[in-house]
C-alpha cells in the first residue's frame, strides 16, 4: 500500500504561526496591487511545501490466516442412531476441504462425553457456545471467518441476544440427524426431596409423545427401592399423580419407566428417578430401668441429649417385694400408664430398651410377649443386662428369650476387662473403627469394665467380647426386627472417665441407630451416592467379598466393576458416568440405584434432531442451517467457500466463511517527493524576482 504523507521539518504548533504570517503578507502585496504580488505568493508557497516535507509513504504488509472453528457436539443424545457416524464424515470432510485453503486455520472442539479432554462424566447440558468461546478467546474479532456446529440442534446455552453472536462471523449448523424423529419421555414434574418415615409423599410426572400423540394411554412401572413392581395404566400427554410411602429413614429411591412407543427413538428418556431423603420426626424411645443406679444416668443424658428423641423413662423404684405403709398417693401423683405403653402404644416406640431389668412382677408376662411380638413386627430391642442377667429372674426366661441371641450360663465374671471388638465387629458399621480401638489387633485405648455376665451366642454377630473373651455385646436379626443384647451394666464407667474412659456416646450412637434401621449403618448393603458426574458404589459386608459390581447405564449398556476393599468391611469404586439418567447396580445379591442429573435433565428432555434452536443464531450471523442426510445425496458433498464480509455467507448446499483480508505490518518505505535544497533555490529566485520586478 502506497499513501502520500506530510512530514513537516519544524513541528505543526511551530509551522502554523509562520505560515499564517506568510499569509498575510501576501494578502496585503495582493490589498495594495504589488507587481511582484504573485512572485511573493509563489515564493511563500515553495517555501511552506519545502517546510511541509511531502513523501510517499509505501507500506509492506503479510496477509494473516482467519480462523474457522469446528465444534462438534459428543453429547448422549448424539449417540443416537447414525449421528455419530454422520458427525465423524462431516468432520473429515470438513478438514479436508479447509485445510486445503491457504488462508484458513482450523480448530476442532469437542463438547460433551468422557471424550472432550475436562474429565467429566455425565452431560446433564448440551453447552457448545461456552466451548466457542474458549476457543476463540485469543483470536481478535478481524481473523474469525466463523464457526460451524456438527450437532443435534438440542444446545441449552444459545446467546438470549443473536446479535451477541456476530462475534464469531458466520455461525452454521450441521443437524447430525434424520428428519421427522419421534420419541416417548417419561418426565418428572414435582417431587419432594424430603418426606416424614412412615408418611406419604406425592409426586407428579407425565408421559409425552413427541411431536404427537402415539396412543390414548401407557402403562407406567413403579418400583421402590428395588422392591416389587407397580404397574398403573396412565393417559398420555396429562400429569398424573402418585403418592408414595416412606417406609424407612434415608434415600427412598423411586424407578418409574413407561413401556416403548411404536416410534421411539431413544429409551433413555422412558425412564426417570426420585430421591426421596425420609427423615423421623421424633424418634420414641422407652428405657425401662429395672433399679435405680449409678450408670442409669448415663442412658437418659445420651438419650437426652438429642432433641429429637421423645424419651419415656420408666424406673423400678420399689418392687412389690419391699412393700411398706407407704400411700400410694405419696409415691407419685398419677398412676403410671403401664398398659398404654406395653400394649396400647408400643408399637410406636422405635426403640425399646431394657436396662438392669429383673422379674419382680411389675411387668406381667403378658405385657413381655407384646414386646416380643413388637420386635418380630419391625421393631428394636436393646437389653443391658447387669447382676440379674444370668439369674432365673432375668429376661431370657421371659417370652423374650426367644428373641434376645445370647442364652446366659447363670455365672457372672467378677474381674476387669477391656472390652474388645472382634474381627467381625471391625467390619460392623457399629463397632467398626471406634475411637481407641487398635486396628492392628492390639488391646484397646480405653478404660476397664469390672464385671459381666457369661453369655453363649446361640445366634447372632459378637461383635465385642469381654472378660475371658465371652460374647459382650450381640446383634442380631429377628423376624423383621432387630435385638441387641450387652451383656454389662458398666458403660457408665466410660462415661466417667475411669482410666480414661471410652467411646461410649459414639457406640451407643451407633448401637441404637442400627437397631432403628439407619441405612448408613446397614452391615450388609450395597448402596451408591451421586456427587456431580461421578458414582461412588459402596459395598459393605460382614465377609470379605470378590464379586463385581454390575451396572446398568440409562440407555441399557451394561458394565462391571470392581470394588476395592478398605478392610474395615467396605469396598468402594468410583466411576464416572457416560449419560445422565437413572443406573441400575447389582452384585448378585444385593441391588442400588443411582440418579445422575437430578429429575431435571434437560438433555433428555427432548432429543430429536431440531433447527429451529439456532435459527435465531444462524439469520442474526447470516449462518445457514443444513442436515448431514440430505448432504449424503448431494453430489460433492458439502461445498464450503470463502465470502467476502458485504455477501451472502450460506445458500443451498454450500457454507461460507469470511474473508477477512486482515494483514500485518512488515516494513516501511518513506520516499521525499521534492529534494529540500531545490525548493529552497527555487523560493529564493521567486522572492529575488518580486523583488525585482517591485523595485523597477
Amino acid at each position: 500500500m502506497t499513501t502520500l504523507a506530510l512530514t513537516p521539518l519544524l513541528p505543526w504548533p511551530m509551522l502554523a504561526p509562520v505560515l499564517v504570517l506568510a499569509l498575510v503578507l501576501v494578502g496585503y502585496a495582493f490589498f495594495r496591487r504589488s507587481r511582484g504580488a504573485w512572485w511573493r505568493l509563489a515564493g511563500f508557497s515553495m517555501l511552506a511545501l519545502a517546510l511541509a516535507n511531502p513523501s510517499m509513504v509505501s507500506e509492506k504488509r503479510a496477509p494473516i490466516r482467519d480462523v474457522a472453528t469446528v465444534v462438534v457436539d459428543q453429547s448422549p443424545s448424539q449417540a443416537l442412531g447414525d449421528r455419530t457416524a454422520r458427525t465423524e464424515r462431516a468432520l473429515a470432510e470438513l478438514r479436508t476441504k479447509l485445510g486445503a485453503l491457504p488462508d484458513l486455520d482450523l480448530r476442532v472442539v469437542r463438547v460433551g462425553g468422557l471424550g472432550d479432554g475436562s474429565g467429566a462424566g455425565a452431560v446433564t447440558e448440551t453447552r457448545l457456545f461456552e466451548a466457542l468461546d474458549r476457543a476463540v478467546a485469543d483470536v481478535p474479532p478481524g481473523r474469525r471467518a466463523g464457526a460451524i456446529l456438527i450437532t443435534d440442534g438440542q444446545v441449552h446455552d444459545i446467546p438470549t441476544d443473536p446479535k451477541a453472536a456476530l462475534a464469531y462471523g458466520p455461525v452454521h449448523t450441521l443437524l447430525s440427524g434424520d428428519h421427522d424423529e419421534a420419541d416417548r419421555r417419561l418426565e418428572i414434574v414435582e417431587a419432594p426431596s424430603f418426606g416424614l418415615v412412615g408418611k406419604s409423599v406425592t409426586l407428579t410426572y407425565r408421559v409425552d409423545d413427541q411431536p404427537k400423540p402415539q396412543s390414548a394411554m401407557a402403562l407406567v412401572t413403579v418400583r421402590q427401592d428395588g422392591g416389587p413392581p407397580r404397574r398403573l395404566a396412565v393417559p398420555v400427554g396429562r400429569d398424573v399423580t402418585l403418592d408414595v410411602a416412606l417406609s424407612h429413614a434415608g434415600q427412598n429411591v423411586l424407578e418409574l419407566s413407561v413401556e416403548p412407543a411404536q416410534r421411539e427413538l431413544t429409551l433413555a428418556n422412558n425412564r426417570a428417578g426420585v430421591v426421596i431423603n425420609a427423615v423421623r420426626d421424633r424418634l420414641r424411645v422407652l428405657l425401662v430401668s429395672g433399679e435405680p443406679y449409678t450408670g442409669e444416668r448415663t442412658w437418659r443424658n445420651i438419650l437426652k441429649a438429642d432433641p429429637a428423641v421423645d424419651l419415656v423413662h420408666f424406673t423400678i423404684l420399689r418392687p412389690p417385694e419391699k412393700q411398706d405403709a407407704t400411700p400410694i398417693r405419696e409415691l407419685a401423683l398419677i398412676a403410671f400408664p403401664i398398659r398404654e405403653l406395653f400394649e396400647i402404644k408400643l408399637a410406636e416406640f422405635d426403640l425399646v430398651i431394657f436396662d438392669r431389668y429383673r422379674q419382680r412382677g411389675v411387668l406381667p408376662p403378658a405385657y413381655l410377649d407384646n414386646i416380643a411380638h413388637y420386635v418380630d413386627n419391625g421393631g428394636a430391642l436393646l437389653e443391658a443386662g447387669g447382676f440379674g442377667l444370668g439369674t432365673s429372674l432375668g429376661l431370657p426366661g421371659t417370652a423374650l428369650g426367644d428373641v434376645l441371641p445370647g442364652e446366659p450360663s447363670g455365672r457372672v465374671i467378677d474381674q476387669p476387662f477391656k472390652p474388645t471388638v472382634t474381627p467381625l465387629g471391625r467390619r460392623h458399621p457399629v463397632t467398626a473403627g471406634l475411637p481407641g480401638d487398635d486396628q492392628a489387633g492390639g488391646p484397646p485405648a480405653w478404660g476397664r469394665w469390672l464385671h459381666q455376665t457369661e453369655l453363649t451366642a446361640v445366634r447372632g454377630t459378637v461383635v465385642m467380647t469381654g472378660a475371658q473373651e465371652r460374647p459382650l455385646l450381640i446383634l442380631d436379626r429377628v423376624g423383621k426386627g432387630r435385638v441387641a443384647q450387652l451383656a454389662s451394666d458398666q458403660i457408665w464407667l466410660w462415661s466417667r472417665g475411669f482410666e480414661g474412659g471410652g467411646p461410649q456416646a459414639e457406640l451407643l450412637r451407633r448401637l441404637a441407630h442400627w437397631l432403628m434401621k439407619e441405612p448408613e449403618l446397614e452391615e450388609n448393603d450395597l448402596r451408591a451416592s451421586v456427587e456431580g458426574n461421578r458414582i461412588t458404589i459402596e459395598r459393605r459386608s460382614l465377609q470379605e467379598e470378590t464379586r463385581p459390581v454390575q451396572w446398568v447405564s440409562p440407555s441399557d449398556e451394561t458394565q462391571t466393576v470392581t470394588l476395592k476393599s478398605d478392610g474395615a468391611g467396605a469396598a468402594r469404586a468410583v466411576v464416572a458416568a457416560p449419560e445422565p439418567g437413572l443406573y441400575r447396580l447389582s452384585d448378585g445379591e444385593h441391588q442400588a440405584v443411582a440418579l445422575v442429573g437430578g429429575v431435571d435433565v434437560p438433555e433428555l428432555d427432548d432429543m430429536r434432531t431440531t433447527p429451529d434452536r439456532l435459527a435465531g443464531i444462524a439469520r442474526a450471523t447470516g449462518g445457514g442451517i443444513l442436515w448431514l442426510a440430505d448432504l449424503d445425496h448431494q453430489a460433492g458433498g458439502l461445498v464450503v467457500r470463502r465470502s467476502r464480509p458485504d455477501r451472502n455467507a450460506s445458500g443451498p448446499g454450500w457454507i461460507g466463511l469470511r474473508a477477512n483480508g486482515a494483514s500485518v505490518l512488515v516494513g516501511v518505505t518513506d520516499t521525499p517527493l521534492l529534494p529540500s535544497v531545490l525548493v529552497l533555490i527555487l523560493a529564493l529566485g521567486a522572492f529575488l524576482a518580486a523583488w525585482r520586478r517591485e523595485g523597477t
